[in-house]
C-alpha cells in the first residue's frame, strides 16, 4: 500500500487556495443567493438582503480579524503573559456600546419600511384565494367566477412511480410542472388569501421574493406582482413539510400581459358555466 506525502516545501495555504480556485468550475454561484425577482418588491427585498449581508460580513471581518490578531500576536510562545489586573476605559466601553447600537438602528429603519410595504395590501387589482391540500392547490379568483385545482403534472406523476420505467431526466420540468397553473396579469398588484384544508402548507415562488404559510382555519395574506416587461412562467414549491407527498405539490405561475389575461379569464368563465 503506497502512501502519498505532501511536499513539505509547499505552504499549506497553497492547497486551500487551489481548492477555492477550483470551486467556481463545479458550482453555480447564483444558486447560493436569493434571486432578484421580477417585481419591485422582490428587488427591494434582494437589495436589503445584500446590504445586511455586507454589513454582517464587515463586522465579522473586523471582529474575527481582531481575535486572530490577538491570538497570534500575544501567544504564550512569544512570551506574552496574562495581566491579572482589571483594566477600565470608560471611553472605550462607551464606544463599543454606542457603535453597535447605531449600526442596529441604521439596519432596523429600512427593514421596518420593507416590512410595512410587504403587509400593505391596498391598491390590489385582483384577489385570489389559495387553498392548500395534501397534496395540491386550489385557486379561486374572487369575484370572477373562476376556480380550479392545480396538481402535479401527469408526466411527472408517472415518472416518480417506482417501477414506472420512465427516466425522470427525460421529463421536462420534472416535479416542477402542474396541470393547471395560476395565471396572473403583469403590471398588477395581486392579493393572495392563503389557507389550508388539512395541515399547514406554505406558498413560495422565489422570483416573487415572498413566502407565506397556509394554515387550516386561518386566512393569511400576501401580495405579488410581475413587471409588465417580464411575462413568463415562474415556479415554486410548498415550503412547509406537509406529509408524504410534500415534495410533489409544485407551484407554477404564468404571467400574461393584461389583454391576454382578460382573454384567458373569459375562456375560463365560459368553460365553467
Amino acid at each position: 500500500m503506497s502512501i502519498v506525502k505532501r511536499n513539505s516545501k509547499l505552504p499549506a495555504g497553497a492547497f486551500v487556495l487551489a481548492a477555492f480556485t477550483a470551486l467556481p468550475a463545479r458550482a453555480d454561484w447564483s444558486l447560493l443567493n436569493m434571486p432578484k425577482g421580477v417585481s419591485v418588491l422582490s428587488r427591494e427585498i434582494y437589495d436589503m438582503h445584500m446590504i445586511m449581508l455586507w454589513i454582517c460580513l464587515a463586522i465579522a471581518v473586523v471582529t474575527f480579524g481582531a481575535m486572530i490578531f490577538a491570538m497570534v500576536r500575544f501567544r504564550k510562545s512569544k512570551g506574552a503573559v496574562a495581566d491579572t489586573k482589571l483594566l477600565h476605559n470608560a471611553r472605550l466601553e462607551a464606544a463599543w456600546t454606542l457603535v453597535p447600537t447605531i449600526i442596529l438602528i441604521a439596519m432596523a429603519i429600512p427593514s421596518v419600511e420593507k416590512l410595512i410595504k410587504i403587509e400593505d395590501m391596498s391598491g390590489s387589482g385582483l384577489t385570489v384565494k389559495v387553498t392548500g391540500y395534501q397534496w395540491y392547490w386550489q385557486y379561486e379568483y374572487l369575484g370572477k367566477g373562476v376556480s380550479f385545482y392545480s396538481r402535479l403534472a401527469r408526466s411527472s406523476d408517472l415518472a416518480r412511480q417506482r417501477g414506472s420505467g420512465i427516466d425522470p431526466a427525460t421529463v421536462e420540468n420534472y416535479l416542477l410542472e402542474v396541470d393547471h397553473p395560476l395565471v396572473v396579469p403583469t403590471g398588477t398588484k395581486i392579493r393572495l388569501l392563503l389557507t389550508a384544508n388539512d395541515v399547514i402548507h406554505a406558498w413560495w415562488v422565489p422570483d416573487f421574493g415572498m413566502k407565506r404559510d397556509a394554515i387550516p382555519g386561518f386566512m393569511n395574506e400576501m401580495w405579488i406582482s410581475v413587471d409588465e416587461d417580464k411575462p413568463g412562467t415562474y415556479r415554486g414549491k410548498c415550503a412547509e413539510l406537509c406529509g408524504a407527498d410534500h415534495g410533489f405539490m409544485p407551484i407554477v405561475v404564468v404571467a400574461k400581459p393584461k389583454a391576454e389575461f382578460e382573454a384567458w379569464l373569459e375562456e375560463q368563465k365560459a368553460a365553467q358555466l
